[in-house]
């Protein structure tokens, strides 16, 4: 039997829809793979009970038929699911790491990425990798048709998951389907003052970078209490909040030293929305290890 622990991710990150990731160092979920005539998949932990256990429905299942790699396959999800912090891509990670050790195959961190994006598919339409890149690299990825970057990252986050769904299906739909060239202009301003501020370990350029007009204020309005939790967060010392993926997870940056101030103000301020969350006092963490 071989195990993995993948990590919860945040993807986009403000300013770098669909190509943006980072790795989280907690939580994450650990998948076991053994080998068997045919895929079968279990399930436990957060949320396991809202996971589909079909293999053709499930991003592990649909990892392991591109693999060709029969297994049974058990999921103990640490990452809630629909929570904007990656849950499935960190199921589609585990997988394809594991059944490749499994099955022996020889393949690159890249070659795994496209595997475990295919996955991702099964959940959200189209094999999106801006999440399953941290999730196998770790630290900081820049997903590219013709390429991935990634950067070992050291910067101190804090995720907020308040208590509300929002499906990666609806994120998507409220996405515009244009922009102005002012919105462009400013978005690609806060990209590239992001990318250079994860090379620096820089909380300041990160959370400047968070900063886009187009994407994250659609997604907003999706997440009850939004608003009000980011600026609580930047009054406890956090230098940028945005939405997390799809949403509903929030993710903040902040100076080492102040992420129980700014975890506390954003459960905080979203309860006094009426809305229950949790937080993780985290940072830039690893891809997926073998346990």
């Amino acid at each position: 039997m071989i195990s993995v622990r993948a990590p919860a991710t945040s993807a986009n990150l403000g300013s770098g829809f669909d190509v943006f990731g980072v790795a989280l160092d907690r939580p994450g979920d650990v998948v076991r793979v053994e080998k068997a005539d045919e895929t079968t998949i279990e399930v436990t932990g957060m949320g396991s009970e809202y996971i589909p256990e079909e293999p053709a429905k499930n991003t592990a299942g649909v990892v392991a038929n591109a693999l060709d790699a029969p297994a049974h396959i058990h999921i103990d999800k640490g990452i809630r699911p629909s929570s904007g912090l990656g849950s499935s891509a960190a199921s589609a990670a585990g997988a394809a790491v594991a059944l490749a050790e499994l099955y022996d195959r020889d393949l690159s961190g890249e070659d795994l990425v496209r595997v475990a994006a295919e996955g991702e598919a099964a959940v959200s339409g189209e094999a999106h990798a801006d999440n399953v890149a941290p999730a196998i690299l770790g630290g900081f990825t820049v997903v590219r048709d013709d390429g991935i970057t990634q950067v070992d990252a050291s910067l101190p986050l804090v995720a907020c998951l308040p208590e509300t769904v929002v499906s990666t299906r609806d994120a998507r739909g409220v996405v515009p389907d244009s922009a102005s060239m002012d919105h462009v202009v400013e978005t690609v301003g806060s990209a590239a003052t992001l990318a250079v501020g994860m090379e620096r370990d820089d909380p300041v350029l990160v959370g400047r970078g968070f900063r886009e007009s187009v994407v994250t204020p659609a997604r907003a309005e999706l997440i009850d209490g939004y608003a009000a939790a980011c600026e609580a967060a930047e009054g406890a010392g956090a230098t940028g909040v945005t939405v997390s993926g799809a949403g509903p997870g929030v993710v903040a940056t902040c100076y080492p030293g102040r992420r129980r101030d700014v975890a506390s103000a954003l459960v905080d301020a979203f309860e006094d929305a009426g809305v229950e969350a949790r937080a993780f006092c985290t940072e830039v963490g690893d891809g997926a290890e073998f346990v």
